[in-house]
């Protein structure tokens, strides 16, 4: 073999310390640079599947709020017309109250203003009869007189 090695000028005591030395070199390249390397990479792998997890976590949540949230609006809508349909009916209660105290009141007036018209018709009623009285009185008295 050391022929063969010869015949291609090949010295075995250089390819040993070549052989030596690439693998020293390997070594060192290994330790100092594939190394921290491949744990970088697997540093942004964990951040970039942790990023998902919590992008996945983020859209979930999202999506629980907006359907929180359209509950919510629902539910005040609802509340909502509760109370509009209260204040009409209130309303409608307070009118009808007023509308019922000014037809007594209006009633109470007429009544009133009826009684009023009857007691002006009787004293005029009265004073008219007074008043034919002395007319009589006096017509009698000049028939008296004047025979």
């Amino acid at each position: 073999m050391s022929a063969v090695l010869a015949s291609f000028g090949i010295d075995w005591r250089l390819l040993i310390i070549n052989t030596i030395n690439f693998a020293l070199l390997l070594l060192a390249l290994w330790y100092f640079l594939y190394g921290p390397l491949m744990r970088m990479l697997e540093e942004r792998r964990a951040k970039v599947a942790q990023g998902v997890v919590d992008a996945e976590a983020a859209a979930q949540k999202l999506r629980m709020i907006e359907e929180e949230k359209a509950g919510i609006l629902g539910k005040a809508g609802q509340e909502a017309d509760d109370v509009l349909q209260k204040a009409r009916t209130a309303a409608a209660e307070k009118e009808r109250g007023i509308v019922a105290a000014s037809e007594a009141r209006a009633a109470a007036l007429l009544s009133d203003a009826g009684k009023e018209a009857k007691e002006l018709k009787r004293q005029a009623i009265e004073e008219s009869k007074q008043e034919v009285a002395k007319l009589v009185v006096l017509g009698i008295e000049k028939m008296l007189a004047s025979k």
